[in-house]
């Protein structure tokens, strides 16, 4: 990865938006929308060898930042056009924040979700009161059917991220990253469609000239990467980051991220999830795949950020509460705390005592037990016991297999 740019003069003419449209937007929402925490992480510090600040945007009411960006594009909406309905395409964020804030203003709202939105984004929309339409495999095919629908009835169409006055909703975290530590070197910021690095783009620069802007997308989805660098990486697949899966980013955006944004950086499936289990762990915080992917590119490469004064935008919290503990239970997994054994014993009586009694003395603890006599090649007289044990790091459960391979078991971890 191309180490940042050393641009200290962005050009800011001719963008769409400036500083201006971005404080006019923190003063439109002001009230209606909370101003994060962005707060110092001590532990998160030590381990990556960098000063870290956290921006907790799952804290907002809809536990996203996209309601920034939905509320300063519903309030600019004259009264006729909020009469008619408003009509949204999102995997989930900023559809919560368009219904959510249209309720509280009045204005009666749809919102279309791709096939495969997790359940508790397409609930919760529900439950702020809007019309939820669940079609389309993709986010693009959700917005040509969103597109469609809203012009035959007259709606006015709420873009998650290629909209001037989204963008500079999406401004404001940047506002306040930089009033509450001036002093950041560097923020990271996930990519999507590209509305919140654009905003905070253009907020960061203008105040701070030299700060620097690295952005994150997944390696599924490099839609922005493709976009700067005109490479053709392939989009495609489930991410745990489903709140950045575009495959297009928005003409608007992309020519700002060109513009202002210094790299982007690509991170995999394993990191998005240890970034998530990670601040579960330290910061006892929930945060989506998406809101994870900053810490997840800082944790995979500290060392381009040793030394700096890093602001990352948690930039949501929407997660299903089943795939949280398929993550966690994922990273013990990885931790070597978590582990599946298989062994193949002979089928007498006492063997399963026998074998319990070892991991007890090597001090792990078994959490499954399977015993599987037909479905395996075992001669008759064996059986094939399947054990899934908890021990303390890798190196208890280095101990823990000699331990058994001493006693003259043939266990091995599957």
């Amino acid at each position: 990865m191309a180490e940042l740019s050393q641009n200290m003069s962005p050009d800011l003419s001719g963008l769409p938006i400036a500083l201006g449209d971005i404080r006019a937007a923190a003063d439109t929402i002001r009230g209606a929308v909370v101003e994060t925490p962005c707060s110092y992480s001590r532990t998160l510090s030590n381990i990556c060898g960098c000063d870290i600040w956290l921006k907790f945007e799952n804290l907002q009411f809809t536990s996203s930042f996209k309601e920034r960006g939905a509320l300063n594009r519903l309030t600019a909406l004259p009264p006729e056009e909020r009469a008619r309905g408003v009509i949204a395409m999102s995997a989930g964020n900023h559809a919560q924040g368009v219904a959510y804030h249209a309720k509280r203003l009045g204005i009666p709202a749809t919102i279309v979700m791709p096939v495969g939105t997790p359940m508790v984004k397409v609930e919760n929309t529900k439950h702020h009161g809007a019309e939820v339409v669940v079609t389309g495999a993709t986010l693009e095919e959700a917005a040509a059917y969103a597109r469609s629908h809203g012009e035959a009835r007259g709606m006015i169409f709420v873009h998650p991220y290629d909209d001037p006055l989204v963008i500079a909703g999406q401004g404001t975290v940047g506002l306040e990253m930089l009033k509450a530590v001036p002093e950041l070197d560097t923020l990271v910021v996930p990519i999507g469609g590209g509305g919140l690095i654009s905003g905070i783009g253009i907020a960061a620069k203008s105040i701070k000239p030299t700060v620097r802007i690295l952005g994150v997308e997944a390696w599924l989805y490099p839609s922005m990467y493709n976009a700067i660098h005109d490479g053709n990486l392939p989009a495609r697949g489930d991410t745990l980051a489903e709140g950045i899966a575009v495959k297009s980013p928005g003409k608007i955006t992309t020519e700002i991220v060109r513009r202002l944004v210094d790299d982007i950086a690509l991170v995999n499936e394993a990191e998005l999830e240890r970034a998530v289990a990670t601040l579960i762990s330290i910061e006892k915080t929930v945060v989506e795949g998406a809101g994870a992917a900053g810490l997840a590119a800082l944790m995979s490469d500290t060392s381009r950020f040793a030394g700096q004064k890093v602001g990352l935008v948690l930039s949501g919290g929407n997660i299903d509460t089943r795939l949280i503990a398929s993550v966690l239970t994922r990273e013990l997994a990885r931790e070597g705390r978590l582990t599946q054994l298989s062994l193949d014993i002979p089928d007498r009586p006492g063997q399963l005592a026998a074998v319990a009694s070892l991991l007890a003395e090597a001090g792990a603890n078994i959490i499954e037990v399977s015993h599987q006599r037909t479905f395996s090649d075992l001669p008759a007289k064996a059986t094939l016991l399947q054990l899934v044990i908890e021990t303390r790091d890798s190196a208890h459960l280095d101990e823990v297999m000699a331990k058994l391979g001493a006693s003259g078991l043939s266990a091995r971890c599957t």
